[in-house]
């Protein structure tokens, strides 16, 4: 296929991702590039839908799982490459108290709430505020109001996420919120689905994966942590040093969904390293979060792009946050944000090579 050809494809369907719209509002698809390192943008759920670097033999790959099309995103139901929140992960009992009111949400997950809520920030059309395609700096800035009282959450709140590209092959990921007139509960977190060999390459099992947390917040059969925070040695969950993500998958039900305290009390921290031989493509995660939630895609079924059947460990997703359910564990390393706290969540991904 000529490159004519190919740039008239791609011009046709920016043409009608720029066209489409939801509930009224635009939704357009925003491309920051710097040299062979690209990554899309939609300003639906300010979610990331392609990252674009080469692997090993210099062949470029999209390395995220996602859809061809924007109704595919709106009926999305696996938050891909999405910011979620208000409050991201679970929340017990879809409640919770805050300075002596009990608030009360929309379960969307047996009896609790995930994400935010059925709508939450995944679902909505954010406005673009910033944006630089390449150059220097290569950013894009994109923002929402969420008004009090929507999905049960108290106060209205003013969101920003900035992805920016850096040299060599690092994404910023710089979240923040303010509470414009109550205390709220902010635990924001980036739900990309990462496969380093290539969104259609098939699981993520063979993966090199070093976690940099000590210990995990146990769980109970709902996924709802008890409270209680257990060293990983001698568990399934000991990824202190890097090995295969599914090495022990034995010993498991059904993968990895858990939350990771980290080690250090650095700002910017080491959350996880990803190595795949396959493609030589490595993935350092730095955060000034407390804690990284570590999910493989145990129920993926969708069909991606290209019609690309996506099954169960098709990807890893690393989501840097505070601890789920925070607001019901006073033990917990507290999420609340007021008007004079705001709240400011960053990460830094650095991809390399290894060529041998």
């Amino acid at each position: 296929m000529s490159s004519k050809v190919n740039l008239l494809i791609c011009f046709f369907i920016l043409h009608l991702w720029g066209a489409a719209s939801v509930r009224g509002h635009k939704i357009g698809i925003y491309e920051i590039k710097k040299g062979d390192f690209s990554v899309k943008v939609i300003n639906y759920g300010a979610r990331v839908i392609s990252v674009l670097l080469p692997d090993k033999h210099g062949k470029i790959g999209d390395v995220v799982l996602g859809y061809d099309t924007i109704k595919e995103y709106v009926n999305d139901t696996s938050s891909f490459g999405a910011i979620v929140g208000r409050v991201a992960n679970r929340i017990g009992g879809a409640q919770f108290t805050l300075n002596g009111t009990v608030y009360k949400l929309i379960a969307n997950d047996g009896k609790n709430t995930l994400h935010g809520g059925p709508k939450g920030f995944s679902h909505v059309v954010w406005k673009v505020s910033k944006y630089e395609k390449d150059g220097p700096r290569p950013h894009i800035t994109l923002t929402y109001h969420s008004a009090d009282g929507e999905e049960g959450f108290p106060g209205d709140l003013l969101v920003s996420v900035t992805y920016a590209l850096k040299d060599p092959y690092k994404l910023s990921v710089v979240m923040k919120a303010k509470a414009l007139n109550k205390a709220t509960p902010v635990n924001l977190a980036q739900h990309t689905y990462w496969n380093l060999a290539g969104h259609n390459s098939g699981n993520i099992l063979s993966n090199d994966i070093q976690i940099f947390g000590s210990h995990v917040t146990l769980l109970d059969q709902h996924l709802i942590p008890t409270g209680e925070i257990a060293p990983v040695k001698n568990t399934p969950y000991d990824f202190l040093k890097p090995r295969k993500v599914g090495s022990q998958f034995n010993k498991l039900q059904n993968g990895y969904d858990i939350n990771y305290p980290l080690d250090s009390t650095e700002k910017m921290k080491y959350a996880a390293i990803v190595y795949d031989k396959k493609s030589g493509r490595v993935m350092d995660l730095k955060t000034s979060a407390p804690a990284v939630q570590f999910y493989t895609s145990n129920t993926l079924q969708k069909k991606g792009k290209g019609g690309y059947e996506y099954q169960p460990y098709s990807a890893l997703c690393l989501e840097t946050q505070g601890f789920p359910d925070a607001v019901n564990h006073p033990n917990f390393p507290s999420t609340i944000v007021t008007p004079e706290k705001p709240y400011d969540h960053k990460m830094l991904y650095t991809f390399s090579i290894k060529k041998y």
